[in-house]
């Protein structure tokens, strides 16, 4: 059970979960966004990139297009390329770019970027830029040059004369310029940060407080669920603007309040009936008790009976003398349930519990019954007529324990010790099981076919109000030790 309460307590309540899952919410939309924001740089930048290649591309082909058809050398271009370096070069300084021209082979005709000519005869396209080159329909091919450190773009294009006819190959390489747009990106992103932070502050006092809005109705449903009992006045709930769920919930609330009102006025009622039978039967079982030890004491009396024993009158005034205390008993039992339908109230008085005692066991078998006890008297505060119940009881519920086949053995001890009094009630009976130790002293509880289970539970009840226990020792099959405990009087 105490695991089962850990679980519960280490739950998570649900305002907690709500106000955990908005800044979850939040959080997860801001990482949304600023991921959206990085790929929007990404392609802005890219486009950015592209755009300016081309037009720097575009800007260094006019150019050799205006100084060709200006010195109208289309057609003489093979033969004085070697010629035109300066202005070739002129064209690298004006664009501020670097560029290479080739011949539709891939041999090299100008580099911009080597001083001098007669070195770049080293430099060639591969076959497989031309083959792509050729095989495109712009007549343009753009590589990622993935070997160089940062980002760095290649583009080659074929050049065409006034009459559409290739006569070049120009290549341009292409460095992104990323400074100006990374300065940006993160001046952009520091206020985004700025934002950031300020809108989960907001979100926090939101969470906060929209959470304790959703979970006040049902915080104030438990608080009345933990105070509904059954032998509690009940309040009904009561909500404006609640939400459709919460009104559900109120309304299935209350009508549990009515069915509970309704169900205590009906267990009421059956309490009170029960309470009568119980009762019926407890002074049922009370004035029946003493009745099977008088009936065996008379059959006894009437077989040593002797009309030439001399003895006969003091035997006479004991043995009327028990029967008078059980009659006067079950008297007692059946007035006081006639006028009150209760059992007799406690009459304490200080009386000698050896005495007592034995007058309790007079009404039984003496030959089956030993009574062990000091020579001087016991005072103790106790009922006489409760005292000679617990007696007859436990003396009865011992005869009861031992079967037909085995000579009964009824022992019973009293000691005086220098705090308590112990009365020792023994038989050689069965024995409880294990299984029945629990449920011994329960009312109502029985392992006899006949009997009602009331016995033990009224001994034990007359013992708790003298301030006394009694417990028990059984073995199987051998026999079962009641053990009367009581505090000797203060004095």
């Amino acid at each position: 059970m105490s695991e089962n309460n850990n679980f519960f307590k280490n739950k998570i309540s649900l305002r907690s979960r709500i106000f955990f899952f908005m800044i979850l919410l939040v959080i997860i939309f801001s990482l949304l966004i600023l991921g959206a924001t990085f790929y929007q740089y990404n392609n802005q930048s890219a486009d950015y990139n592209e755009r300016r290649l081309e037009r720097k591309e575009n800007q260094v082909k006019n150019h050799i297009n205006f100084i060709l058809k200006r010195d109208s050398i289309y057609n003489k271009f093979q033969k004085i390329k070697d010629n035109l370096f300066t202005d070739f070069s002129s064209i690298a300084e004006i664009h501020k770019v670097e560029y290479a021209l080739f011949d539709l082979k891939g041999g090299p005709i100008f580099f911009s970027y080597v001083l001098n000519n007669t070195s770049i005869s080293n430099y060639k396209l591969s076959e497989q830029i031309i083959y792509d080159l050729n095989l495109s329909n712009s007549k343009r091919l753009v590589v990622q040059n993935k070997e160089e450190i940062g980002k760095f773009q290649s583009s080659y294009s074929i050049l065409h004369n006034n009459k559409n006819e290739p006569f070049s190959i120009l290549y341009f390489p292409y460095f992104e310029d990323i400074s100006f747009s990374t300065t940006e990106l993160n001046t952009f992103l520091l206020t985004l940060y700025q934002i950031y932070f300020s809108m989960i502050i907001i979100s926090i006092l939101i969470a906060f407080l929209m959470s304790r809005l959703i979970t006040f109705p049902l915080e104030k449903i438990r608080q009345k669920i933990d105070q509904t009992g059954i032998m509690k006045s009940n309040q009904k709930i009561y909500l404006t603007n609640a939400s459709k769920e919460i009104d559900s919930l109120v309304n299935s609330y209350n009508s549990m309040i009515d069915t509970l009102e309704l169900n205590l006025e009906k267990l009421a009622e059956s309490e009170r009936k029960q309470a009568w039978q119980e009762m019926a039967k407890q002074v049922a079982h009370e004035i029946k008790n003493p009745l099977t030890p008088m009936r065996l004491n008379i059959q006894s009396f009437q077989k040593e009976f002797n009309s030439n024993d001399l003895e006969n009158k003091k035997k006479l005034d004991v043995f009327s003398k028990a029967l008078i205390e059980q009659i006067d008993t079950m008297s007692r039992v059946a007035n006081s349930f006639s006028d009150f339908a209760t059992l007799p109230s406690n009459k304490i008085e200080i009386l000698d519990i050896i005495e007592i005692t034995k007058l309790a066991i007079d009404i039984f078998e003496k030959n089956v019954i030993s009574f062990i006890h000091p020579k001087q008297p016991i005072n103790h505060s106790i009922d006489r007529n409760q005292w000679i119940r617990v007696i007859t009881n436990l003396i009865q519920n011992a005869f009861q324990s031992i079967p037909n086949y085995r000579e009964p053995q009824i022992k019973i001890s009293i000691i005086e010790k220098s705090q308590e009094i112990q009365i020792i009630i023994s038989d050689n009976g069965l024995g409880i099981k294990v299984e029945n130790k629990n449920k011994i002293f329960e009312p109502r509880f029985t392992t006899k076919s006949g009997g009602m289970g009331l016995g033990l539970g009224i001994v034990k009840k007359i013992i708790e109000s003298l301030n006394g226990e009694i417990e028990f020792q059984s073995n199987l099959n051998k026999g079962t030790d009641f053990i009367i405990k009581l505090k000797k009087n203060e004095i």
